[in-house]
C-alpha cells in the first residue's frame, strides 16, 4: 500500500493537513466513502515533531508518528510551515532529505515550498507556491525556478502548489496520475469539488466571482462548448453562445477564469482525450479527431505542453502500449 505523510506542526491550521488526509484517507472515512475506490488506496500518518499538535483555534491532536516514519513515505506531503520568517527546523529538513534520497515523492502546499526549498530538492527544478510568498521564496533561495503564475507545477517527483485550495487541485492531480481520470473525477465528486483544474491556471484572478448575469452567459457558452468538443468552434461562436460581442467576451471570460477562451478551449479538449487514451480502442490520430484537434500534431504539441508527457506515453502508463 502507497504511504503518505502529511506533515503537522505546532500552531498550524486544521484545513491545511486536512484537505491532503481527506483526499489520501478517503477510504478510512467511512463505508460510503471507500466504496467503489480502487484497492489498496492509501495509508495516511499525520506525523509530527512532537506528539501533540495545537492548531489554530484551540484544538489539540495527538499523533503516534514522528518525522522518522515522514521519511520513511513514499509520498511526502509539507502543507505549510509554521513561519516563512523562521528558520526550518533541521530535523525536518533531514526528514525530507532523506525521504529524497530514497526517490519519495515529495509534495508541498503553499508555504511548504520553503521547506522543500530548504531541503535543497528545489534546486534546479520549477516550483510555485502561494503568490504573497513569491518575492521573498525568490529572493531566499535563488537556484529555484519560481513561477507564480500556476496553480501547481509537476516536476515529476517533485510537486509544489500555491495556495491551500490549489492545494486540493494538487492532491486530486496526483490520484489522477496513480488512478486515472475516472477515479479523479470519482474523488472529486465526493467532495463536491471541480475534477480538475489545470496546473497551468491563473492563481490570481482580477474578478474571481464575476456578476450573476455575465457568470451565467459565460457558462452558457462554456456548457455549449463541453458538448461540441468533437466540432471546430470559433471564438466569434463562443462569444454568441454567450450572446456577448467577442470583445466584451473576452475581457468578461478572463475575469470569470483567469485565462483565455481558447486556452481554456484546449485544455478541456486535453481532458476529454485522457479517459480515451486510458480504455478506449482507438488510435492516437482517432482520439486527436474525437475531441476536435485539427491534426495529431497539434494535439501532441497541446498535450506535451499541459501534461510534460506524450499522449502515446500517457495511454503507455495505462495500457502498456504506446500507440
Amino acid at each position: 500500500m502507497h504511504s503518505v505523510a502529511i506533515l503537522a506542526y505546532d500552531g498550524m491550521s486544521g484545513f491545511e493537513s486536512g484537505l491532503a488526509a481527506e483526499i489520501f484517507g478517503m477510504t478510512e472515512l467511512s463505508a460510503m466513502f471507500s466504496s467503489g475506490l480502487p484497492q489498496p488506496w492509501y495509508s495516511v500518518k499525520l506525523c509530527s515533531e512532537t506528539p501533540d499538535i495545537r492548531l489554530v483555534g484551540g484544538a489539540t491532536v495527538r499523533t503516534s508518528y514522528g518525522l522518522d516514519d515522514l521519511a520513511a513515505a513514499d509520498t511526502v506531503v509539507i502543507p505549510s510551515v509554521r513561519d516563512v520568517a523562521e528558520p526550518m527546523s533541521p530535523d525536518l529538513l533531514d526528514a525530507i532529505s532523506a525521504a529524497d534520497d530514497r526517490q519519495a515523492r515529495l509534495v508541498s502546499i503553499c508555504s511548504g515550498a520553503f521547506a522543500l526549498a530548504a531541503a535543497g530538492v528545489l534546486d534546479g527544478r520549477a516550483a510555485t507556491t502561494h503568490w504573497i510568498y513569491v518575492d521573498l521564496l525568490r529572493a531566499r533561495y535563488p537556484d529555484v525556478d519560481i513561477d507564480p503564475a500556476p496553480l501547481y507545477v509537476d516536476n515529476g517527483r517533485v510537486l509544489t502548489s500555491a495556495g491551500c485550495a490549489a492545494g486540493l487541485d494538487l492532491c486530486l492531480h496526483i490520484v489522477r496520475s496513480d488512478h486515472g481520470v475516472r477515479v479523479a473525477n470519482d474523488v472529486a465528486r465526493r467532495l463536491v469539488i471541480s475534477p480538475h483544474r489545470a496546473g497551468g491556471q491563473a492563481q490570481y484572478i482580477d474578478t474571481p466571482v464575476p456578476e450573476p448575469t455575465t457568470d451565467g452567459q459565460i457558462a452558457a457558452g462554456m456548457a455549449w462548448a463541453l458538448e461540441h468538443l468533437d466540432a471546430p468552434i470559433t471564438l466569434d461562436e463562443l462569444a454568441a453562445r454567450s450572446t456577448m460581442s467577442r470583445r466584451s467576451y473576452l475581457r468578461q471570460f478572463a475575469k470569470a477564469t483567469g485565462t483565455t477562451p481558447m486556452k481554456w478551449l484546449t485544455e478541456q479538449r486535453i481532458q476529454a482525450s485522457l479517459a480515451l487514451l486510458e480504455s478506449s480502442p482507438y488510435s492516437i490520430e482517432q482520439i486527436a479527431t474525437r475531441v476536435g484537434f485539427e491534426s495529431p500534431v497539434t494535439y501532441r504539441y497541446h498535450f506535451v505542453r499541459q501534461l510534460r508527457t506524450t499522449p502515446s506515453e500517457y495511454r503507455g502508463c495505462f495500457t502498456g502500449k504506446t500507440g
